[in-house]
């Protein structure tokens, strides 16, 4: 960049356009610095450090873009609305999982589209007061009326993901369930009704979450969630586990090898645990993303393992079934 424009603030990462004007530059400037990737145009009036936003992940990059609706219209809006709908849900930092990056919001009186700008929805509810908290001093939908709000709009699958973190994080089921109760016949009710069916707060990642779902619906007998195994390298916690038949399912996500250590690290301490599995005569079968996607041959593994004749032909207890 040429030497003589002024250099962005290095404190902050997010700007409404007249911060950065105040800063010295101009709107040349500022389009000169959107080509080459300094800043990134989030939305009509705000702007994000280029570098800072590329390395958000997808669930980051939703909180933020909500963040900058409150801060573009910090000065232009009289507010009297309430972050709600997957916004809401990305606030509250709860699993979504195929959802786009709209901005929603609730106000009470009659939306209009365009008073809010490109990529926000504005809905129309009249919410009880125990219906709206604050979340990073923004007003949010609570987290009972995210998640119906949400699962009215979702698929089972979409739906099972948001209920069992939103469980796992407090949510008051009985309450969810009175809400289903009254949405009797609304589109989009069957699905928060068969997520609250099926829901479980002992899972810990929307992979886990899909599994189960996947599992049920294809009438392979249930496992147990988060099944503890002692070995000689102490206790190990499985994702599901059939403890009659020693068959283990484990759902390799991501960020399970990602998060926090070094994939390296990651990688050797799973294979001695799965070893030490193993030595106790333990079938592992392992599974990704993409074979949630391949049901007739996620079944067949499943119950290939399952099965007595898996145990009884094999000469020694390690077996393992990779992901595919």
């Amino acid at each position: 960049m040429n030497s003589c424009v002024p250099a962005l603030p290095m404190s902050e990462d997010l700007w409404r356009t007249e911060q950065l004007l105040q800063y010295g530059l101009n709107s040349r400037v500022l389009t000169q610095l959107v080509r080459e990737g300094s800043l990134i145009r989030v939305r009509r009036g705000c702007y994000a450090r280029g570098s800072w936003w590329t390395g958000l992940n997808a669930a980051g990059r939703r909180r933020q873009l909500v963040y900058a609706h409150a801060h573009g219209t910090r000065t232009t809006s009289a507010g009297g609305f309430v972050y709600s709908h997957t916004s809401g849900a990305s606030l509250q930092r709860l699993h979504l999982w195929g959802v786009d990056d709209m901005v929603h919001l609730t106000q009470a009186g009659c939306p209009s589209g365009a008073s809010h700008g490109r990529g926000v929805v504005a809905h129309t509810r009249q919410l009880g007061s125990r219906e709206v908290t604050f979340v990073d001093d923004l007003p949010c939908t609570s987290l009972e009326r995210t998640v119906v709000d949400c699962c009215l709009m979702f698929s089972v699958s979409q739906s099972l993901i948001l209920v069992d973190h939103a469980a796992r994080a407090g949510a008051d089921l009985p309450l969810l369930r009175d809400y289903c109760t009254a949405l009797a016949g609304r589109n989009g009710v069957v699905a928060l009704r068969r997520a609250l069916e099926l829901v479980d707060p002992r899972a810990e990642s929307a992979g886990e979450s899909l599994t189960r779902e996947l599992i049920h619906r294809l009438r392979i007998p249930p496992p147990e969630p988060q099944y503890v195994v002692r070995t000689s390298l102490g206790e190990h916690r499985l994702d599901f586990a059939w403890p009659g038949r020693k068959v283990a399912l484990e759902f390799d996500g991501k960020t399970k090898y990602f998060d926090y250590r070094p994939t390296s690290e990651v990688v050797f301490q799973e294979r001695r645990r799965e070893k030490a599995l193993m030595e106790q005569g333990w079938i592992i079968v392992r599974i990704e993303w993409k074979d949630l996607f391949r049901e007739q041959e996620f079944k067949n593994r499943i119950l290939r393992a399952l099965s007595p004749r898996s145990h009884d032909s094999q000469p020694a207890p390690f077996r393992r079934f990779p992901a595919s």
